[in-house]
């Protein structure tokens, strides 16, 4: 808050970015009925992924290299 004289003055940017901040934070109401899933499952799946297809794509170097 800025004083000057006698009158105190709120910067007219910080309502704005609480009605921003407000705004952003609101999922829409279809999104927020699913189930979402946490984010350490869906880092899991994608290491199972690459590694999966890491292991069909190099299948012949992989197999050669232990005989």
């Amino acid at each position: 808050m800025i004083r000057i004289g006698g009158a105190s003055i709120a910067p007219s940017f910080y309502m704005e970015d609480n009605n921003k901040n407000n705004q952003e934070n609101k999922m829409p109401s279809k999104m927020a009925r699913l189930a979402w899933p946490k984010a350490k499952y869906g880092v899991i799946v994608a290491i199972l992924i690459i590694v999966i297809v890491n292991l069909l794509y190099y299948k012949d170097k992989i197999v050669s290299f232990f005989n």
